[in-house]
């Protein structure tokens, strides 16, 4: 059996002194339509860059947010899943905590450039309005209502938690 090819990726859990989340809207073409996805910032670990360099990196492009310490890891997220990832059989994601005031994102790239990574909204989203969302868009990881208090009621975990989709 082959070794799936996963693009490794960083992401960061934005949070605000509210404990509001940053995410980001993906709106992706999939073969039953186009579907829009609400996920932390973060994207791909080029090559020869560590995966902190890379968060650092998609942060300044995506958000605009700068950051001098080293966030803790706290989420690892494997997916293997063909169109997960353009090119790739899935991804493996690495989410870092992030704690900054709230800010209104405007990084790096132009409009031409989100729009080419199928990003094209920011918002704060508080831990109620997501428990309580009912529209048709999704949140990555899928989770993100049971993760979110876990991790802001139980702090750092000393190990990454392994998350599923």
């Amino acid at each position: 059996m082959l070794t799936p090819n996963l693009r490794p990726a960083a992401r960061a859990i934005v949070l605000d002194p509210a404990d509001r989340i940053l995410l980001c809207r993906h709106d992706l073409d999939k073969p039953t339509g186009r579907i829009s996805v609400w996920a932390a910032p973060g994207g791909g670990v080029e090559p020869g860059e560590s995966t902190l360099d890379a968060l650092h990196r998609e942060l300044r492009e995506e958000t605009g947010l700068t950051i001098s310490a080293e966030p803790p890891h706290v989420w690892h997220q494997r997916v293997v899943a063909a169109g997960h990832a353009k090119g790739y059989d899935g991804v493996v994601n690495d989410y870092f905590l992030v704690r900054a005031a709230a800010f209104t994102p405007r990084g790096a790239m132009t409009d031409e450039e989100l729009a080419a990574e199928s990003l094209f909204a920011w918002r704060w989203w508080s831990l109620p309005e997501i428990t309580a969302y009912a529209g048709p868009d999704l949140f990555s990881p899928r989770a993100l209502a049971t993760l979110l208090p876990v991790l802001l009621t139980g702090g750092i975990p000393a190990e990454p938690v392994q998350l599923g989709l």
